[in-house]
C-alpha cells in the first residue's frame, strides 16, 4: 500500500485553481522531486499532504488515514509527516535544543528528559550539538534549516516533505543541508522534495513529478526524466533545456 495516495485534488484560491486533478502514489523508500517552473503549483501540492492546504475535492491518504475524514486527528498526523520550510519556522524565542523538544512534549506527550535525548541524537546526526543552547538568530542559515530537519526529525515522521529548503540559503551553505538530506535518503526515508536543485534529483532522486500552472505533467522515473529515451512533454523538454544543457 502506499504511504502517500492522492486521488484528483483538485484546489482553489477564489477563481483561480492552483491544483487541477493532481493524482500521485508515493511507496515507502521513495524520494520523490516535485519540480516544475515558478508558479505551478509544486508548493501547494507538498502543503496538502499534510493538510496545511485545505483543498477543494479529491481525496488524499497518508499511511491509509484520510484527511478529509472529519474523524482525523490532523495534528497527530501531521507529527508523523516532517515538513521543512524554505523560511526555517523556527521558534526566535527558544534555543536550539528546546525548538526540539517542544513539540515533542506537547504532541507526542514525552517526558522532558526523553524529549532532549531525541533532540541530541538528531543535533548529532545534523552536526550540530555544539550549538544546542544558542538562538536560531546566532546561526547561520544552512544550520537553521538542519537544526528545522532534526526537530522534523525527532518526531520519528514515516515520510519528509521538504519545500525548497535551499532556496533561501546563500550559495556556500545549499551543500550542507543537501549533505543532510541524501544521508536520509541513503537511510531509506521517504522524501518528497520540491526543489530546483537538479544535481540532488539525479543523485538521489527515485521519481520526479514536473508540474505546470497547476498539473502533473510528467510522474517518471529520475534516469526517465533525465535521459534521452524517454518521450517527455513538449514542457518538460523546455524547462529541462534551461536548466540542463542537453
Amino acid at each position: 500500500m502506499p504511504l502517500i495516495e492522492l486521488h484528483h485534488v483538485n484546489k482553489w484560491y477564489a477563481q483561480f485553481q492552483v491544483l487541477t486533478d493532481c493524482s500521485m502514489n508515493v511507496t515507502a523508500g521513495e524520494v520523490v522531486v516535485v519540480c516544475g517552473p515558478s508558479g505551478s503549483g509544486k508548493s501547494t501540492l507538498i502543503k496538502t499532504i499534510n493538510g496545511l492546504e485545505a483543498i477543494q475535492s479529491g481525496e488524499i491518504q497518508v499511511d491509509g488515514i484520510s484527511l478529509q475524514d472529519r474523524q482525523t486527528n490532523l495534528p497527530l498526523l501531521r507529527s508523523k509527516v516532517g515538513m521543512v520550510f524554505q523560511n526555517f519556522e523556527l521558534f526566535p524565542h527558544l534555543s536550539v535544543i528546546e525548538n526540539l523538544t517542544i513539540a515533542q512534549i506537547q504532541v507526542l506527550k514525552r517526558s522532558p528528559s526523553d524529549a532532549i535525548k531525541q533532540g541530541l541524537h538528531y543535533l548529532e546526526r545534523v552536526g550540530l550539538m555544539s550549538q544546542k543552547d544558542k538562538f536560531p538568530g546566532q546561526l547561520s542559515g544552512g544550520q537553521q534549516q538542519r537544526v528545522a530537519i532534526a526537530r522534523a526529525l525527532c518526531m520519528d515522521p514515516k515520510v519528509m516533505l521538504f519545500d525548497e529548503p535551499t532556496s533561501a540559503l546563500d550559495p556556500e551553505m545549499v551543500g550542507e543541508v543537501l549533505e543532510v538530506m541524501i544521508q536520509l535518503a541513503h537511510d531509506g526515508m521517504t522524501m518528497v522534495c520540491v526543489t530546483h536543485e537538479m544535481g540532488f534529483a539525479q543523485k538521489v532522486g527515485s521519481r520526479v513529478i514536473f508540474m505546470d500552472q497547476g498539473k502533473i505533467v510528467e510522474d517518471c522515473s529520475t534516469q526517465e526524466f533525465f535521459g534521452y529515451s524517454y518521450q517527455k512533454s513538449d514542457r518538460a523538454v523546455e524547462f529541462l533545456s534551461k536548466i540542463i544543457p542537453l
